[in-house]
């Protein structure tokens, strides 16, 4: 079973790989995220391969996707659906909003209204929405991968710690190397690589791998080792909030996931460090961002508190 899901693994890592180069990394916590059920929160400058990544996982894995543009004007029912009234059969039929679907692009989720922002947080906690009082299911696999610009903050309304909190990931793409940019701009010549990208792994599948990953296992240590990180930012003078529960267990299952990702069925000390930035960096929040030795972001901090801890053995 471990080869047939790295095989499995493997040949999605590859198929994202012909679209987004020189990014191992990125595709790694991608597929880490998508596996583990969680959703991933991107933050960086826009044209790197945000809405590229999103596509090309949802064609790899032969599923939905939908893209939702968010602005100040977005309403809930743009994004959820809505109940339209049918004169012939006397009755409100539901409309269903692009949310149901697999793979959802969020793209510059902080333009929308705290309002319309939170019309996510049931889809992405729950796996399902409420419409009139009715709870309609949403298919699995079911990810959103939301977008923001770190630069430019006008007109924009910031993520409450709530909806930061519901993000497994955060992760940043950054530029291409001069050398992985050079092929990028080669390959596009004549055409744009994702419209060839051809499905390599079915929705089915990736339901499956996901249950593998609740089966692996992690040892009494790690999940010591995990609680201990966790402590320590609830503790440290530099935060002014600390790391929640869910931060925690998202944490763990995102140890799991990259096992799994690895070939392995049991979590080692190497995964939780890994992933400990990504998971735990947006959850926490700073005293103040300006310090006698400058800025520091959330980043460091956790790194640092990562640095001070003994690794189980």
């Amino acid at each position: 079973m471990l080869t047939e899901n790295k095989l499995v693994v493997d040949k999605l890592f590859d198929n994202i790989g012909k679209v987004i180069v020189g990014k191992p990394d990125v595709i790694e916590l991608t597929i880490v995220g998508l596996l583990a059920r969680g959703h991933i929160l991107i933050e960086d400058v826009p044209g790197v391969g945000k809405t590229t990544l999103a596509r090309a996982l949802a064609k790899s894995i032969n599923s939905k996707f939908r893209r939702i543009q968010f602005t100040p004007d977005l309403l809930p029912s743009d994004i959820l659906g809505v109940s339209i009234y049918n004169p012939k059969d006397d009755r409100f039929n539901f409309k269903e909003g692009p949310i149901f679907a697999n793979v959802i692009l969020a793209d510059e989720i902080n333009r929308a209204t705290p309002r319309t922002q939170s019309s996510l947080l049931e889809a992405m906690n729950d796996f399902q929405v409420t419409v009139d009082g009715i709870t309609y299911k949403l298919e699995k696999p079911f990810i959103v991968i939301a977008t923001q610009n770190p630069l430019e903050y006008e007109g924009t309304y910031s993520l409450p710690e709530s909806q930061m909190d519901r993000f497994l990931l955060r992760i940043q793409i950054g530029y291409p190397s001069p050398e992985f940019e050079n092929q990028l701009l080669k390959k596009q010549k004549l055409s744009y690589p994702i419209d060839e990208l051809s499905p390599i792994i079915s929705s089915k599948e990736i339901r499956n791998l996901q249950e593998q990953v609740k089966k692996v296992e992690i040892d009494e240590s790690l999940i010591g080792y995990i609680l201990q990180i966790v402590s320590m930012t609830r503790k440290d003078d530099r935060l002014h909030i600390g790391v929640s529960p869910r931060g925690g267990l998202f944490l763990m299952r995102a140890a799991q996931s990259r096992a799994l990702f690895k070939g392995r069925d049991y979590v080692i000390p190497d995964d939780i460090k890994k992933l400990a930035v990504p998971t735990l960096a947006h959850r926490i929040i700073e005293r103040s961002v300006f310090e006698e030795n400058g800025s520091r972001s959330s980043d460091e901090i956790i790194k640092d508190i990562i640095e001070k801890i003994d690794i189980p053995v």
